[in-house]
């Protein structure tokens, strides 16, 4: 059953403006001073998230401008999101990121944010995430294996090739669900039907024109959804590999289709 919470104005206004007011302004010289100026503008909160996004040097998944708080691009049409939009992620999905907990991370990209999982549910959690274009998991692997290898040796993380919006059914039930792209037809249900009773997903939800809102989505403990619009943003889309793929080659090659 589908269940609509009304949020308090006060809460989604209260979101918006630290968002509005903090974010973009988080820059850093080195990771420290990132995550110590995300910590410092209230956006990182709990211990946890900032030791995860310490122990992940964002320095090794980001091609360029590695520790300015904006999004960058990882090619294929892809992006590795703004620091300030991970430490979100990683707050708002706190208290399902803990010891032994099982997460998604659907639109894995670069690896990063997979990889802060992984330090916050410890040895005994695993990390599935899911990317649809052969290169970027073959390049998050190595991102990853820069800095812990032990991470993908041992099974903790395994990037798969595939549809994230179909999830990854083999490894279900999820404690934690994360997307990185919006999407635009609205939450796949095989994701929600993938979401452990307790669980909670964070989705953009939206179309390309920029109407996207980031969303909270629980499933209780009986099984109901509860759904809460947070702020807006502006991710890229959730599509195909070939969508994406074409949308990419136009901009880099300037090639029309065939």
């Amino acid at each position: 059953m589908l269940k609509q919470l009304i949020v308090p104005v006060s809460l989604v206004v209260n979101i918006a403006l630290l968002r509005v007011s903090m974010a973009w302004r988080s820059h850093g010289q080195t990771n420290d001073e990132l995550v110590d100026n995300l910590k410092a503008h209230n956006i990182i909160q709990h211990d946890e998230v900032e030791k995860a996004m310490k122990l992940v040097d964002r320095g090794l998944y980001a091609p360029h401008n590695q520790y300015m708080d904006a999004p960058q691009s990882i090619g294929y049409g892809a992006t590795i999101s703004a620091p300030h939009m991970h430490a979100y992620a990683l707050e708002l999905l706190h208290e399902q990121l803990k010891s032994g907990g099982k997460v998604l991370d659907v639109g894995s990209g670069s690896g990063y944010l997979s990889a802060c999982f992984a330090m916050m549910v410890g040895e005994k959690g695993k990390v599935i995430g899911i990317e649809h274009v052969p290169n970027l998991v073959t390049q998050s692997i190595k991102n990853i294996e820069k800095h812990a290898p032990e991470l993908i040796a041992s099974g903790r993380v395994k990037i798969s090739v595939g549809d994230g919006r179909k999830g990854y059914e083999p490894e279900a039930p999820y404690n934690a669900i994360h997307v990185g792209a919006a999407a635009e037809q609205g939450v796949p249900d095989e994701l929600i039907k993938q979401l452990a009773p307790g669980g909670r997903m964070v989705i953009p939800v939206g179309n390309k024109l920029g109407m996207q809102a980031l969303e909270q989505i629980d499933k209780l403990l009986d099984g109901q959804i509860v759904r809460q619009s947070l702020m807006d943003v502006m991710y890229v889309p959730l599509t195909d590999k070939d969508s994406q793929y074409t949308k990419w080659r136009r901009k880099i090659f300037k090639v029309k289709d065939l």
